[in-house]
């Protein structure tokens, strides 16, 4: 079983870890891809006026350009400490018990537009790139969709996707994968996607899972244990997806 998750825009600083290995993260097919993308993200931070341009970088943001400068020597966390923001500060991974660490390590991975698809306990640094910056030479979704895709498809079992879909389109999940929709009932019984909220939504449920520690085969047991833990989980007629209503 696989959870998906997206990454943040913002990170925790510094780290208590070694700098980067690319060699101690999960889908080393993605190895090269991964140094060939980080090497030219630190190339592109030697020219901080390209760098905040191509990262999209506000006034307070610009010392992101070094943290990027600093990729292959800075200290790392686990990718699952490393994130801040509404999602994981929901998913709360401080609070863990070392028994859904090591589960989490096993069955959650967070899609790093900087390294692609990470385990949740892999070593990674401070960095700074999104989905959409604009590295020269090298565009993100050519880069690594197809890579990422192989890799995606060659996890046995059930696989879950929390990311939001413009991470999707950096590497889509394998057919018969259950992509996750967060949506609200409004007035008149109608429903509606949520925005911004969705992250909390998609948080305490990826927590959930890691704390229940179960290895579900398949949606239909996944749908079964969902009310047990409080959530209201329904398929999307026609569709593989997945509703989450809140």
């Amino acid at each position: 079983m696989l959870i998906l998750l997206p990454p943040s825009e913002t990170k925790r600083a510094g780290g208590t870890g070694r700098s980067l290995s690319l060699e101690l993260l999960r889908f080393p097919a993605l190895t090269e891809a991964r140094r060939a993308l980080a090497e030219d993200v630190v190339a592109l931070s030697r020219d901080p006026h390209a760098a905040i341009a191509a990262l999209k970088l506000g006034p307070k943001q610009h010392g992101e350009v070094e943290t990027n400068r600093l990729l292959w020597t800075s200290p790392t966390l686990p990718a699952l400490d490393r994130y801040t923001g509404v999602l994981f500060d929901a998913l709360d991974a401080a609070s863990l018990s070392a028994q859904a660490r090591s589960f989490a390590g096993r069955h959650l991975v967070i899609h790093a537009a900087l390294l692609g698809p990470v385990g949740a306990l892999d070593p990674i640094p401070a960095y700074r790139l999104s989905h959409d910056s604009r590295v020269p030479g090298r565009p993100l979704k050519r880069h690594w969709r197809g890579a990422v895709a192989s890799s995606l498809a060659a996890e046995p079992g059930l696989v879950l996707d929390l990311r939001s879909e413009a991470y999707v389109g950096l590497g889509p999940a394998p057919a018969g994968s259950h992509f996750l929709r967060v949506l609200t009932e409004v007035e008149g019984g109608t429903r509606r996607a949520l925005n911004h909220f969705n992250k909390k939504a998609k948080g305490e449920f990826a927590r959930a899972l890691i704390q229940a520690g179960v290895v579900f085969t398949d949606a239909v047991e996944l749908l079964d244990w969902a009310p047990t833990a409080g959530f209201q989980l329904e398929p999307l007629p026609g569709t593989s997806d997945l509703a989450l209503i809140v």
